[in-house]
């Protein structure tokens, strides 16, 4: 394999941090006598992390992908928009979005290639049909993945959302009716697993939900699959056209990539 892990302890709040020899915009392959050009790729948790090594065993000659491994998805966005790394694999189009509106930020997306269930789960329920009146429920707390979130709610009748509100930026403040008095509660993703002990209903990513031994499949009370969330590719802007991006785009869409998405029940493959 000709990647390599390098972990990396940040905060969503900020961090400092120096990566030498990270590949910038410019894209053009080495030549045969030169060494290849790396080009450093963001990602958060496994199955992202195992896709972004799976596209390192296929980029072509010319080319070398480092993974850079980071704790929460406001990193991964920041150093990559910051030039500290060539891409990052780790979000959604509508996730990215949110990003580049509150950061002034020039990122986008060049590939879909996972598509992901998504699931509200509970400790103590074993059907939606229980929740309780008073009930907390926790979701996230950025716009795209709280709009997700409600207008699943929504579509099972739980709650109702404003019909002049487009239901994928729906906020609390847009519910129109909530019969069961239900209370919300807003943290990062990184913290839903917490709320699991804690909260009546926990909305959450699969990625993260399996360290607690869950699966959408096998446990999420109600799920969702929505191709508009599909994982991409990320890079900035200005290397948009790039040859290195066209070689990871080439990679991350590689057999390679394929196989270990589809080992994966809780994914699948969206190119």
């Amino acid at each position: 394999m000709r990647s390599s892990r390098v972990s990396i302890v940040a905060s969503a709040l900020g961090a400092v941090l120096v990566l030498a020899g990270c590949a910038s915009g410019g894209g053009d392959a080495a030549g045969d006598d030169t060494a290849p050009v790396t080009l450093q790729v963001a990602a958060v948790t496994s199955p992202m992390t195992d896709v972004v090594e799976a596209a390192a065993d296929a980029i072509d000659d010319g080319y070398e992908i480092e993974l850079v491994e980071v704790s929460d998805y406001v990193t991964a966005n920041t150093i990559l928009n910051d030039g500290d790394v060539y891409a990052n694999f780790s979000q959604h189009v509508p996730y990215m979005e949110s990003f580049n509106a509150g950061n002034d930020g020039t990122l986008v997306g060049v590939q879909p290639v996972y598509n992901f269930v998504i699931a509200f789960y509970s400790k103590t329920l074993t059907d939606i049909a229980e929740l309780p009146a008073g009930a907390t429920v926790a979701i996230p707390d950025d716009p795209s993945n709280t709009g997700r979130a409600l207008k699943l709610l929504d579509a099972e009748g739980i709650i109702t959302l404003d019909a002049a509100v487009d239901p994928y930026e729906a906020t609390v403040a847009d519910i129109a009716d909530n019969p069961k008095d239900l209370e919300f509660l807003q943290v990062p993703i990184s913290s839903l697993n917490a709320a699991y002990d804690e909260a009546d209903l926990v909305f959450q990513w699969p990625s993260h939900i399996a360290a607690l031994g869950l699966t959408p499949q096998d446990d999420g009370l109600l799920t969702e699959l929505d191709d508009t969330f599909a994982l991409n590719l990320v890079v900035r802007e200005e290397d948009e056209g790039s040859e290195a991006t066209a070689a990871l785009t080439k990679a991350f869409t590689s057999d390679s990539v394929r196989e270990v998405i589809e080992s994966n029940a809780t994914i699948e493959v969206a190119f």
